[in-house]
């Protein structure tokens, strides 16, 4: 059973779509379940001052892009580096075990991100 903070994200998901330049776009996927994600983030004196995602995925990963990008909204690239996939299940107020893929699809699209960002 999914939490309500996760349905609430996945009912009413947060910066949906796409930015165009200078903002960073790049394209993460988890092979095992065939979850797509599309992360853009555009930083402004060194935190991210706009974020946007694109999920093809399930219910979780929806819900998980969502509240990674609230989550992204300001935050130093020191600060994205440090991000766990707990960080994403805490924001949802938890997973189910065959969710967390979904976390670590958000881990994974941030590290990507930071690679292009340099």
């Amino acid at each position: 059973m999914h939490s309500e903070r996760l349905l609430e994200h996945f009912k009413n998901p947060r910066n949906v779509g796409q930015l165009a330049p200078p903002a960073v776009t790049i394209d993460a996927a988890n092979p095992a379940c065939g979850d797509m994600m599309r992360l853009a983030a555009r930083l402004e004196d060194g935190r991210v001052a706009e974020v946007r995602y694109q999920v093809r995925g399930c219910t979780a990963s929806i819900a998980a892009g969502s509240a990674l990008t609230s989550w992204m909204e300001g935050k130093t690239r020191e600060e994205l580096k440090a991000l766990v996939p707990e960080v994403i299940e805490r924001e949802l107020d938890g997973l189910e075990p065959a969710s967390k893929h979904a976390a670590v699809l958000c881990v994974d699209a941030v590290k990507r991100l930071l690679e292009t960002l340099r």
